[in-house]
């Protein structure tokens, strides 16, 4: 079967790379992928599919349906794309300004139709049912509760995702056994003082020193009260305070992302940086309003899960193109999500080039090498296949 998959595949990889293109110069914006799922749906219908339009608002379900018994594997893979202006000089560039696949979604796009359309021709049936789920808006971590929302996971027993990573060479697998992303919240702070001329600091509550002492205070208790095994970053990236040079502010406003990896501290993270906040601004006399809003988990990959996904990747590409991931990444994804309601597995796709710059993911000069498509096709429609011919892994 594995030959007959990589046979397949080859033979649709110019179809494939067609695709690819086609969805690179055509970025949209989370929320916003109208021609991209109507383009999707389109693939996928000429794959003979039963196609769900509007699942998520603007995501897209395909469904390959070879037994009668309503058990599915899901294939996720997300279609949106970042406000960034495309640096790469490519013959197939974006066309929409401002607008890029930075994050290589577009690549995600187009393994998740080349698998449809590769077990969709096997020729033989497959053990189980496969549903590809295209989501939207992943980039802003809303896309796969919209779709959770709209029923994409009914009767779904196990789902797989992917995500390029430029750091691995094309043509390789990464897998990571637990952890492999961190869950990622949302701070929004705002430091309330009073104002005052900028030569009598004693008569007035300086809130743009206050703030600085607020973000000094968390950095340095990060390292000091937190587990050093337990890695938390938190980084404000945003801040806006002050009318004039000469008159002290009253309020600064701040906003900022806080990552972790274990659960635990996860759950103590809002209470903890509220009390530092309240105690900064107690002492000089500040008020402050805080918004934390915890955001999306850790996708912790499922043990049986990641053993077929790493069993099948040795299988087609040898030991020397599988990587087997020693640290999981402060970057987050709401595939987690999914994890939280059925087990689940997302692994890393190469897609550096090994003649060229790498550039990092949400980079304007950001280009993964397309060859690596073949790649992760064959190793999703062997994964799907594996996975019914083993009996759900005990699922």
């Amino acid at each position: 079967m594995l030959t007959k998959i990589k046979d397949l595949t080859a033979t649709l990889a110019p179809r494939m790379i067609e695709i690819r293109r086609h969805i690179h110069s055509h970025p949209e914006l989370s929320g916003q992928e109208y021609q991209t799922a109507a383009y999707v749906a389109g693939v996928l219908s000429s794959c003979g599919l039963h196609v769900r339009e509007s699942i998520g608002k603007t995501g897209v379900l395909g469904e390959l349906k070879v037994n009668s018994n309503n058990q599915w594997l899901a294939i996720r893979t997300d279609m949106d794309a970042l406000p960034i202006k495309e640096c790469t000089n490519l013959d197939f560039a974006s066309r929409n300004a401002g607008i890029m696949h930075a994050c290589g979604h577009d690549v995600h796009t187009t393994v998740g139709l080349g698998a449809a359309m590769v077990l969709s021709e096997l020729g033989e049936p497959l053990p189980g049912n496969v549903r590809f789920l295209f989501q939207p808006a992943e980039e802003i971590a809303q896309g796969a509760n919209w779709m959770i929302e709209d029923g994409a996971l009914e009767d779904v027993q196990g789902i797989l995702g992917v995500h390029v990573y430029p750091t691995i060479p094309a043509g390789s697998v990464g897998i990571r056994h637990g952890v492999l992303t961190a869950a990622a919240d949302d701070l929004e702070l705002t430091i309330i003082g009073e104002s005052g001329h900028g030569a009598r600091p004693h008569e007035a509550i300086d809130a743009i020193w206050i703030a600085s002492q607020v973000i000094t205070n968390l950095q340095q208790a990060i390292s000091r009260t937190h587990n050093p095994l337990r890695p938390v970053v938190l980084t404000i990236g945003k801040i806006s305070g002050g009318r004039a040079p000469n008159v002290i502010s009253d309020q600064v406003k701040m906003w900022g992302t806080v990552r972790s990896l274990h659960p635990d501290t996860h759950k103590v993270l809002p209470a903890w940086i509220e009390n530092i906040v309240a105690n900064i601004c107690g002492s000089y006399g500040a008020k402050y309003e805080l918004n934390y809003r915890q955001g999306v988990p850790s996708v912790q990959n499922d043990p049986a899960l990641t053993q077929l996904v790493e069993s099948v990747s040795l299988e087609a590409w040898g030991s020397d193109r599988v990587c087997i991931l020693p640290e999981p990444s402060l970057g987050a994804e709401d595939f987690s999500m999914y994890l939280k309601k059925v087990p689940g597995m997302m692994f890393r796709l190469g897609v550096g080039h090994k003649d060229k710059p790498n550039y990092p993911l949400h980079h304007p000069q950001f280009e993964a090498d397309e060859s690596a498509i073949v790649t992760c096709v064959v190793t999703l429609a062997y994964a799907a296949y594996k996975y019914w011919h083993n009996c759900h892994l005990g699922h």
